[in-house]
Protein backbone atom coordinates (compact mmCIF):
# COMPACT_ATOMS: atom_id res chain seq x y z
CA UNK A 1 0.00 0.00 0.00
CA UNK A 2 1.35 3.76 -0.45
CA UNK A 3 2.45 5.79 1.99
CA UNK A 4 2.97 9.38 1.76
CA UNK A 5 2.49 12.92 3.71
CA UNK A 6 0.66 14.15 1.27
CA UNK A 7 -2.22 10.86 1.58
CA UNK A 8 -2.97 10.66 5.24
CA UNK A 9 -6.57 10.02 3.95
CA UNK A 10 -7.67 7.90 1.00
CA UNK A 11 -10.92 9.49 0.43
CA UNK A 12 -13.00 11.98 -0.80
CA UNK A 13 -13.54 16.10 0.12
CA UNK A 14 -16.86 17.59 0.65
CA UNK A 15 -17.79 20.85 2.40
CA UNK A 16 -14.06 21.06 3.98
CA UNK A 17 -14.32 17.25 5.64
CA UNK A 18 -12.94 13.97 4.55
CA UNK A 19 -15.57 11.51 4.04
CA UNK A 20 -16.10 7.92 3.10
CA UNK A 21 -18.05 6.93 0.19
CA UNK A 22 -21.31 4.08 0.22
CA UNK A 23 -20.59 2.55 -3.14
CA UNK A 24 -18.22 -0.31 -4.20
CA UNK A 25 -14.64 -0.07 -3.10
CA UNK A 26 -12.09 0.78 -6.22
CA UNK A 27 -8.74 -0.88 -5.72
CA UNK A 28 -5.97 1.54 -6.94
CA UNK A 29 -2.84 -0.57 -8.83
CA UNK A 30 0.51 0.13 -9.79
CA UNK A 31 0.75 -0.94 -13.17
CA UNK A 32 4.50 -1.23 -13.63
CA UNK A 33 3.70 -4.49 -11.64
CA UNK A 34 0.22 -4.96 -10.43
CA UNK A 35 0.78 -4.22 -6.81
CA UNK A 36 -1.88 -2.40 -4.63
CA UNK A 37 -1.57 0.97 -3.67
CA UNK A 38 -4.64 2.00 -1.84
CA UNK A 39 -8.48 1.25 -1.37
CA UNK A 40 -11.13 3.65 -1.70
CA UNK A 41 -14.80 3.43 -0.62
CA UNK A 42 -16.69 4.87 -4.02
CA UNK A 43 -19.24 7.65 -3.88
CA UNK A 44 -22.37 7.45 -5.75
CA UNK A 45 -25.63 9.66 -6.10
CA UNK A 46 -26.10 10.25 -2.53
CA UNK A 47 -22.21 11.80 -2.30
CA UNK A 48 -22.55 13.56 -5.42
CA UNK A 49 -25.90 15.33 -3.74
CA UNK A 50 -23.94 16.75 -0.74
CA UNK A 51 -21.27 18.20 -2.43
CA UNK A 52 -23.41 19.62 -4.76
CA UNK A 53 -25.66 21.25 -1.89
CA UNK A 54 -22.11 22.08 -0.44
CA UNK A 55 -21.09 24.01 -3.55
CA UNK A 56 -24.61 25.50 -3.48
CA UNK A 57 -23.64 27.31 0.12
CA UNK A 58 -19.72 27.92 -0.75
CA UNK A 59 -21.47 30.54 -3.58
CA UNK A 60 -23.33 32.75 -1.03
CA UNK A 61 -19.20 33.56 -0.20
CA UNK A 62 -18.23 36.06 -2.42
CA UNK A 63 -14.29 36.00 -3.06
CA UNK A 64 -12.75 39.16 -4.23
CA UNK A 65 -10.92 39.52 -7.10
CA UNK A 66 -7.04 39.95 -4.87
CA UNK A 67 -8.19 37.22 -3.12
CA UNK A 68 -9.01 35.01 -6.06
CA UNK A 69 -5.41 36.25 -7.38
CA UNK A 70 -3.86 34.75 -3.68
CA UNK A 71 -5.52 31.50 -3.87
CA UNK A 72 -4.21 30.63 -7.79
CA UNK A 73 -0.89 31.94 -7.11
CA UNK A 74 -0.59 30.07 -3.74
CA UNK A 75 -1.62 26.73 -5.56
CA UNK A 76 0.97 27.28 -7.83
CA UNK A 77 3.73 27.95 -5.38
CA UNK A 78 2.58 24.90 -3.48
CA UNK A 79 2.42 22.76 -6.00
CA UNK A 80 6.36 23.67 -7.19
CA UNK A 81 7.02 23.13 -3.71
CA UNK A 82 5.97 19.62 -3.54
CA UNK A 83 6.59 18.66 -6.74
CA UNK A 84 8.61 15.33 -6.32
CA UNK A 85 6.27 13.82 -3.91
CA UNK A 86 2.91 15.10 -6.09
CA UNK A 87 4.76 13.01 -9.01
CA UNK A 88 6.19 10.40 -7.03
CA UNK A 89 2.14 9.93 -6.28
CA UNK A 90 1.09 10.42 -9.84
CA UNK A 91 4.20 7.84 -11.16
CA UNK A 92 2.85 5.00 -9.06
CA UNK A 93 -0.69 5.29 -10.53
CA UNK A 94 -0.46 6.22 -13.66
CA UNK A 95 3.57 4.56 -14.73
CA UNK A 96 4.79 7.27 -16.71
CA UNK A 97 8.34 7.93 -15.51
CA UNK A 98 8.90 9.85 -12.18
CA UNK A 99 10.50 12.59 -14.26
CA UNK A 100 8.17 13.30 -16.40
CA UNK A 101 5.53 13.41 -13.76
CA UNK A 102 7.24 16.18 -12.16
CA UNK A 103 7.34 18.14 -15.36
CA UNK A 104 3.40 17.26 -15.71
CA UNK A 105 3.22 19.54 -12.01
CA UNK A 106 4.61 22.40 -12.92
CA UNK A 107 3.03 22.18 -16.28
CA UNK A 108 -0.07 22.15 -14.24
CA UNK A 109 1.61 24.85 -11.55
CA UNK A 110 1.55 27.19 -14.30
CA UNK A 111 -2.22 27.45 -15.39
CA UNK A 112 -2.71 27.91 -12.24
CA UNK A 113 -0.07 30.52 -12.28
CA UNK A 114 -1.35 32.32 -15.06
CA UNK A 115 -5.05 32.45 -14.04
CA UNK A 116 -3.39 34.35 -11.43
CA UNK A 117 -1.59 36.93 -13.00
CA UNK A 118 -4.16 37.54 -15.63
CA UNK A 119 -7.14 37.09 -13.55
CA UNK A 120 -7.76 40.90 -13.94
CA UNK A 121 -9.20 40.07 -17.61
CA UNK A 122 -12.12 39.31 -15.75
CA UNK A 123 -12.28 42.51 -14.48
CA UNK A 124 -15.99 45.05 -14.74
CA UNK A 125 -15.44 46.46 -18.04
CA UNK A 126 -17.57 50.13 -19.21
CA UNK A 127 -18.06 50.68 -22.85
CA UNK A 128 -17.29 54.03 -24.35
CA UNK A 129 -19.40 56.57 -24.86
CA UNK A 130 -23.05 56.31 -23.47
CA UNK A 131 -25.29 54.40 -25.86
CA UNK A 132 -29.28 55.44 -25.03
CA UNK A 133 -28.21 57.68 -22.87
CA UNK A 134 -27.00 55.20 -20.28
CA UNK A 135 -23.54 54.08 -18.80
CA UNK A 136 -23.42 50.58 -19.91
CA UNK A 137 -20.86 47.63 -17.27
CA UNK A 138 -20.48 44.28 -18.48
CA UNK A 139 -19.75 42.05 -15.80
CA UNK A 140 -18.23 38.48 -15.56
CA UNK A 141 -19.83 36.58 -12.66
CA UNK A 142 -19.69 33.00 -11.33
CA UNK A 143 -21.46 30.54 -13.37
CA UNK A 144 -22.01 28.88 -10.59
CA UNK A 145 -21.61 25.23 -9.39
CA UNK A 146 -19.60 23.71 -11.96
CA UNK A 147 -18.73 20.05 -12.25
CA UNK A 148 -15.07 18.87 -13.55
CA UNK A 149 -14.53 15.55 -14.74
CA UNK A 150 -10.99 14.56 -15.77
CA UNK A 151 -9.36 11.50 -17.47
CA UNK A 152 -6.68 9.17 -16.08
CA UNK A 153 -3.76 9.88 -18.33
CA UNK A 154 -2.57 13.37 -16.99
CA UNK A 155 -4.06 13.68 -13.40
CA UNK A 156 -2.61 16.64 -12.09
CA UNK A 157 -2.13 18.27 -15.29
CA UNK A 158 -5.78 17.88 -16.53
CA UNK A 159 -7.65 19.31 -13.23
CA UNK A 160 -5.03 22.36 -13.45
CA UNK A 161 -7.06 23.27 -16.65
CA UNK A 162 -10.06 23.53 -15.52
CA UNK A 163 -9.68 24.32 -11.52
CA UNK A 164 -7.55 27.34 -11.62
CA UNK A 165 -10.10 28.84 -14.29
CA UNK A 166 -13.10 28.08 -12.55
CA UNK A 167 -11.67 29.33 -9.19
CA UNK A 168 -10.65 32.72 -10.62
CA UNK A 169 -14.62 32.73 -12.28
CA UNK A 170 -15.10 32.33 -8.19
CA UNK A 171 -17.32 29.10 -8.92
CA UNK A 172 -17.37 26.69 -6.33
CA UNK A 173 -16.28 23.29 -7.93
CA UNK A 174 -17.16 19.38 -7.78
CA UNK A 175 -14.53 17.47 -9.00
CA UNK A 176 -14.86 13.59 -10.28
CA UNK A 177 -11.12 12.04 -11.19
CA UNK A 178 -10.56 8.75 -12.65
CA UNK A 179 -10.91 6.15 -10.63
CA UNK A 180 -8.01 5.27 -11.78
CA UNK A 181 -5.85 7.75 -11.21
CA UNK A 182 -7.84 9.22 -7.47
CA UNK A 183 -4.35 9.17 -5.42
CA UNK A 184 -2.85 12.47 -7.38
CA UNK A 185 -6.06 14.09 -6.67
CA UNK A 186 -6.37 13.68 -3.44
CA UNK A 187 -2.96 14.58 -3.30
CA UNK A 188 -4.29 18.21 -4.65
CA UNK A 189 -6.60 18.05 -1.66
CA UNK A 190 -4.68 17.70 0.86
CA UNK A 191 -2.75 20.33 -0.35
CA UNK A 192 -5.30 22.69 -0.49
CA UNK A 193 -6.94 21.39 2.76
CA UNK A 194 -3.43 22.27 4.58
CA UNK A 195 -2.04 25.82 2.32
CA UNK A 196 -5.54 27.88 1.70
CA UNK A 197 -8.33 29.44 3.15
CA UNK A 198 -10.75 28.20 0.79
CA UNK A 199 -14.85 28.40 1.81
CA UNK A 200 -16.09 25.23 3.23
CA UNK A 201 -17.87 23.66 -0.12
CA UNK A 202 -15.52 26.00 -2.63
CA UNK A 203 -13.79 22.37 -3.74
CA UNK A 204 -15.45 18.98 -3.56
CA UNK A 205 -13.82 15.85 -4.43
CA UNK A 206 -16.44 13.19 -5.40
CA UNK A 207 -14.59 9.64 -6.09
CA UNK A 208 -16.81 6.64 -7.62
CA UNK A 209 -18.00 5.35 -11.03
CA UNK A 210 -19.12 7.56 -13.71
CA UNK A 211 -22.45 6.45 -14.20
CA UNK A 212 -24.02 7.61 -11.38
CA UNK A 213 -21.98 10.40 -10.34
CA UNK A 214 -22.35 12.02 -13.99
CA UNK A 215 -26.10 11.38 -14.05
CA UNK A 216 -26.57 12.96 -10.81
CA UNK A 217 -24.44 15.89 -11.65
CA UNK A 218 -26.39 16.38 -15.22
CA UNK A 219 -29.66 16.14 -13.64
CA UNK A 220 -29.70 18.65 -11.03
CA UNK A 221 -30.08 22.44 -11.75
CA UNK A 222 -27.52 23.96 -9.32
CA UNK A 223 -25.01 22.17 -11.82
CA UNK A 224 -24.63 24.72 -14.68
CA UNK A 225 -21.27 23.96 -16.51
CA UNK A 226 -19.44 20.71 -17.01
CA UNK A 227 -16.34 20.32 -18.15
CA UNK A 228 -15.18 16.99 -19.65
CA UNK A 229 -12.11 15.69 -20.71
CA UNK A 230 -12.20 12.25 -22.15
CA UNK A 231 -13.53 10.45 -25.37
CA UNK A 232 -15.96 11.84 -28.08
CA UNK A 233 -18.46 8.69 -26.99
CA UNK A 234 -18.72 10.12 -23.53
CA UNK A 235 -19.05 13.57 -25.05
CA UNK A 236 -21.69 12.43 -27.24
CA UNK A 237 -23.78 11.13 -24.48
CA UNK A 238 -23.07 14.22 -22.32
CA UNK A 239 -24.30 16.89 -25.02
CA UNK A 240 -27.35 14.80 -24.97
CA UNK A 241 -27.78 14.88 -20.88
CA UNK A 242 -27.12 18.63 -20.89
CA UNK A 243 -29.60 19.66 -23.12
CA UNK A 244 -32.79 19.38 -20.71
CA UNK A 245 -31.04 21.84 -18.10
CA UNK A 246 -29.45 23.33 -21.13
CA UNK A 247 -26.04 23.20 -19.10
CA UNK A 248 -22.60 24.60 -20.70
CA UNK A 249 -20.37 21.92 -21.81
CA UNK A 250 -16.39 22.44 -22.29
CA UNK A 251 -15.20 19.42 -24.27
CA UNK A 252 -12.01 18.14 -24.71
CA UNK A 253 -12.74 14.76 -27.09
CA UNK A 254 -10.27 12.32 -28.93
CA UNK A 255 -7.95 13.49 -30.87
CA UNK A 256 -6.14 11.38 -34.61
CA UNK A 257 -3.14 13.95 -34.38
CA UNK A 258 -1.17 13.58 -38.24
CA UNK A 259 2.35 14.51 -38.04
CA UNK A 260 3.34 15.45 -41.67
CA UNK A 261 7.34 15.30 -42.59
CA UNK A 262 7.87 16.79 -46.18
CA UNK A 263 10.63 15.49 -48.15
CA UNK A 264 12.60 18.98 -47.28
CA UNK A 265 12.47 18.84 -43.48
CA UNK A 266 14.97 19.21 -40.88
CA UNK A 267 15.02 14.69 -40.61
CA UNK A 268 16.87 14.79 -37.35
CA UNK A 269 14.60 18.06 -35.62
CA UNK A 270 11.53 16.21 -37.19
CA UNK A 271 12.87 12.56 -35.10
CA UNK A 272 13.79 14.59 -32.27
CA UNK A 273 10.30 16.01 -31.86
CA UNK A 274 8.98 12.78 -33.27
CA UNK A 275 9.89 11.19 -30.30
CA UNK A 276 8.94 13.51 -27.79
CA UNK A 277 5.66 13.73 -28.72
CA UNK A 278 5.13 10.47 -29.43
CA UNK A 279 6.35 8.34 -26.36
CA UNK A 280 5.26 11.24 -23.89
CA UNK A 281 3.00 9.04 -21.13
CA UNK A 282 3.89 6.21 -22.92
CA UNK A 283 1.86 7.64 -26.32
CA UNK A 284 -1.05 8.18 -23.77
CA UNK A 285 -2.15 11.43 -25.13
CA UNK A 286 -4.61 13.49 -27.08
CA UNK A 287 -2.29 15.09 -28.85
CA UNK A 288 0.66 12.92 -29.33
CA UNK A 289 1.27 11.53 -33.22
CA UNK A 290 -0.95 8.91 -34.35
CA UNK A 291 -0.23 8.52 -37.68
CA UNK A 292 2.54 9.80 -39.20
CA UNK A 293 3.06 11.13 -42.69
CA UNK A 294 6.46 10.87 -44.27
CA UNK A 295 7.10 11.97 -48.20
CA UNK A 296 8.40 9.00 -49.94
CA UNK A 297 11.75 10.19 -51.09
CA UNK A 298 12.62 10.27 -47.09
CA UNK A 299 10.30 7.82 -46.00
CA UNK A 300 12.97 5.26 -45.41
CA UNK A 301 15.49 7.30 -44.21
CA UNK A 302 13.21 9.07 -41.70
CA UNK A 303 12.13 5.49 -40.49
CA UNK A 304 15.30 4.58 -39.66
CA UNK A 305 16.37 7.27 -37.92
CA UNK A 306 13.40 7.23 -35.64
CA UNK A 307 13.86 3.53 -35.60
CA UNK A 308 17.05 3.77 -33.87
CA UNK A 309 16.30 6.43 -31.64
CA UNK A 310 13.20 3.75 -30.48
CA UNK A 311 15.94 1.35 -29.91
CA UNK A 312 17.75 3.21 -27.07
CA UNK A 313 14.35 3.79 -25.05
CA UNK A 314 14.21 2.49 -22.12
CA UNK A 315 10.72 0.66 -20.70
CA UNK A 316 10.11 -0.19 -17.50
CA UNK A 317 9.03 0.64 -13.68
CA UNK A 318 8.42 4.80 -14.01
CA UNK A 319 10.24 5.05 -10.73
CA UNK A 320 13.24 3.58 -11.86
CA UNK A 321 16.03 5.20 -12.44
CA UNK A 322 16.91 6.27 -16.75
CA UNK A 323 13.13 4.69 -17.63
CA UNK A 324 11.98 6.31 -20.83
CA UNK A 325 9.14 4.59 -21.11
CA UNK A 326 6.74 3.54 -18.48
CA UNK A 327 3.78 0.99 -18.83
CA UNK A 328 0.26 1.64 -20.11
CA UNK A 329 -2.69 2.16 -17.56
CA UNK A 330 -4.27 -1.23 -18.35
CA UNK A 331 -4.14 -4.73 -19.98
CA UNK A 332 -7.06 -3.23 -22.35
CA UNK A 333 -4.69 -0.76 -23.46
CA UNK A 334 -2.09 -2.98 -23.92
CA UNK A 335 -4.48 -5.03 -26.62
CA UNK A 336 -5.87 -2.79 -28.28
CA UNK A 337 -2.07 -1.56 -29.23
CA UNK A 338 -1.25 -4.85 -30.10
CA UNK A 339 -4.49 -5.23 -32.25
CA UNK A 340 -3.25 -2.26 -34.16
CA UNK A 341 -0.06 -3.31 -34.67
CA UNK A 342 -1.03 -6.42 -36.10
CA UNK A 343 -3.75 -5.60 -38.52
CA UNK A 344 -1.45 -3.11 -40.02
CA UNK A 345 1.15 -5.79 -40.81
CA UNK A 346 -1.51 -8.04 -41.43
CA UNK A 347 -2.31 -5.56 -44.17
CA UNK A 348 1.34 -4.95 -45.91
CA UNK A 349 3.24 -2.59 -43.45
CA UNK A 350 6.78 -3.17 -42.29
CA UNK A 351 7.65 -3.42 -39.02
CA UNK A 352 11.07 -1.45 -38.74
CA UNK A 353 11.61 -2.47 -34.48
CA UNK A 354 9.41 -3.83 -32.18
CA UNK A 355 11.08 -3.71 -28.60
CA UNK A 356 10.51 -6.65 -26.48
CA UNK A 357 9.14 -6.48 -23.14
CA UNK A 358 8.02 -9.99 -22.22
CA UNK A 359 10.26 -9.80 -19.63
CA UNK A 360 8.55 -6.60 -17.50
CA UNK A 361 5.81 -7.69 -14.82
CA UNK A 362 3.39 -4.99 -15.70
CA UNK A 363 0.74 -3.82 -18.61
CA UNK A 364 3.59 -2.68 -20.89
CA UNK A 365 3.48 -2.16 -24.64
CA UNK A 366 6.37 -2.45 -27.01
CA UNK A 367 7.76 0.30 -28.88
CA UNK A 368 7.41 0.20 -32.43
CA UNK A 369 7.67 1.55 -36.03
CA UNK A 370 5.87 0.56 -39.21
CA UNK A 371 6.44 1.54 -42.24
CA UNK A 372 3.94 1.83 -45.92
CA UNK A 373 1.20 1.18 -43.35
CA UNK A 374 -1.89 1.70 -45.32
CA UNK A 375 -4.59 3.95 -45.49
CA UNK A 376 -6.81 1.27 -44.33
CA UNK A 377 -5.00 -0.03 -41.12
CA UNK A 378 -7.13 0.51 -38.05
CA UNK A 379 -4.35 2.67 -36.34
CA UNK A 380 -5.09 5.32 -38.89
CA UNK A 381 -8.96 5.60 -38.13
CA UNK A 382 -8.70 4.80 -34.26
CA UNK A 383 -7.05 6.86 -31.80
CA UNK A 384 -3.96 4.09 -30.43
CA UNK A 385 -2.82 5.58 -27.15
CA UNK A 386 0.22 3.26 -26.89
CA UNK A 387 3.54 3.73 -28.24
CA UNK A 388 3.33 2.57 -31.90
CA UNK A 389 4.70 5.29 -34.84
CA UNK A 390 3.11 3.86 -38.11
CA UNK A 391 4.01 5.70 -41.04
CA UNK A 392 2.27 6.42 -44.42
CA UNK A 393 3.75 7.48 -47.27
CA UNK A 394 3.09 10.79 -49.49
CA UNK A 395 3.92 12.21 -52.64
CA UNK A 396 2.60 15.79 -52.77
CA UNK A 397 0.91 18.71 -50.92
CA UNK A 398 -2.88 17.77 -52.11
CA UNK A 399 -2.31 14.06 -51.30
CA UNK A 400 -1.43 14.43 -47.88
CA UNK A 401 -3.96 17.18 -46.93
CA UNK A 402 -6.58 15.10 -48.00
CA UNK A 403 -5.14 12.03 -45.53
CA UNK A 404 -4.64 14.17 -42.20
CA UNK A 405 -8.20 15.80 -42.87
CA UNK A 406 -9.81 12.45 -43.40
CA UNK A 407 -10.72 11.89 -39.53
CA UNK A 408 -13.55 13.20 -37.71
CA UNK A 409 -11.23 14.56 -34.61
CA UNK A 410 -9.73 17.72 -35.40
CA UNK A 411 -7.67 18.57 -32.17
CA UNK A 412 -3.54 18.62 -32.80
CA UNK A 413 -1.44 18.45 -35.86
CA UNK A 414 1.98 18.71 -36.20
CA UNK A 415 3.97 19.88 -40.02
CA UNK A 416 7.82 19.70 -40.62
CA UNK A 417 9.08 21.26 -43.42
CA UNK A 418 11.52 23.95 -44.37
CA UNK A 419 9.75 25.81 -46.58
CA UNK A 420 7.71 28.56 -44.52
CA UNK A 421 5.50 29.29 -47.00
CA UNK A 422 4.57 25.72 -47.59
CA UNK A 423 3.74 25.17 -43.96
CA UNK A 424 1.41 28.46 -43.27
CA UNK A 425 -0.28 27.04 -46.92
CA UNK A 426 -1.00 23.41 -45.30
CA UNK A 427 -1.96 24.46 -41.78
CA UNK A 428 -4.45 27.04 -43.67
CA UNK A 429 -6.27 24.07 -44.99
CA UNK A 430 -5.71 21.65 -41.72
CA UNK A 431 -8.43 21.31 -39.62
CA UNK A 432 -7.40 21.03 -36.27
CA UNK A 433 -7.49 23.91 -33.46
CA UNK A 434 -3.59 23.21 -31.96
CA UNK A 435 -1.44 23.00 -35.53
CA UNK A 436 2.40 23.50 -35.27
CA UNK A 437 5.03 24.30 -37.41
CA UNK A 438 8.50 22.56 -37.11
CA UNK A 439 7.58 21.44 -33.45
CA UNK A 440 6.14 18.61 -31.69
CA UNK A 441 5.13 20.69 -28.70
CA UNK A 442 1.35 20.29 -26.92
CA UNK A 443 -0.49 22.60 -25.16
CA UNK A 444 0.56 25.44 -22.49
CA UNK A 445 -0.80 27.44 -19.88
CA UNK A 446 -0.64 30.61 -22.14
CA UNK A 447 -2.59 29.75 -24.98
CA UNK A 448 -5.98 28.66 -25.66
CA UNK A 449 -6.43 24.62 -26.35
CA UNK A 450 -9.31 22.71 -27.48
CA UNK A 451 -10.74 20.73 -30.44
CA UNK A 452 -12.28 21.21 -33.55
CA UNK A 453 -15.30 18.86 -35.54
CA UNK A 454 -15.81 15.96 -33.07
CA UNK A 455 -12.65 16.48 -30.85
CA UNK A 456 -15.21 18.75 -29.32
CA UNK A 457 -15.68 22.67 -28.31
CA UNK A 458 -14.54 25.44 -25.28
CA UNK A 459 -10.60 26.55 -24.85
CA UNK A 460 -8.82 25.92 -21.79
CA UNK A 461 -5.55 28.17 -20.92
CA UNK A 462 -5.08 31.26 -22.23
CA UNK A 463 -7.13 34.07 -21.75
CA UNK A 464 -10.25 32.32 -23.36
CA UNK A 465 -9.74 29.69 -21.09
CA UNK A 466 -10.39 32.32 -18.68
CA UNK A 467 -13.99 32.71 -19.73
CA UNK A 468 -14.88 29.24 -19.68
CA UNK A 469 -16.80 29.37 -16.25
CA UNK A 470 -18.46 33.17 -16.00
CA UNK A 471 -21.75 34.49 -16.76
CA UNK A 472 -21.54 37.81 -18.56
CA UNK A 473 -24.06 40.03 -17.19
CA UNK A 474 -24.78 43.62 -19.22
CA UNK A 475 -26.02 46.32 -16.62
CA UNK A 476 -26.75 49.84 -18.57
CA UNK A 477 -27.38 52.82 -15.96
CA UNK A 478 -29.25 55.47 -16.78
CA UNK A 479 -27.29 59.17 -16.93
Amino acid sequence: MIESPLLPHTQGYIDGEWCTGSGKTITVTNPANAEELARIDGMSERETLAAIHAAEGALAHRASRDQRRQWLLRIAEVLQANREEVGRILTLEHGKPWKEAQGEVDYAAGFFRYCGEHIDELAPRTLDGHPKNATWTVHYRPAGVVALSTPWNFPIGMIAKKLSSALAADCACIIKPSSKTPLTMIALFTLLQRELDLPRGKVNLVIGPAGAITDTLMEHPAVRVLSFTGSTEVGRELIGKAAPGIKRLTLELGGNAPFIVFDDADLDAATDHLIGNKFRGGGQTCVCANRVFVHRDVAETFANRVAERVRSLTVGDGMAEGTDIGPLIDENGVAKVRRHIDDAVAKGATKVVEQDVSHLPGTFSPPTVLLDVPTEAVCNVEETFGPLVPMVTFGDEEEVIAAANDTEFGLAAYLFTADHDRGQRVIERLHFAHATLNTGTGPTPEAPFGGMKQSGYGREGGIEGLFEFVEVQTVPVAD
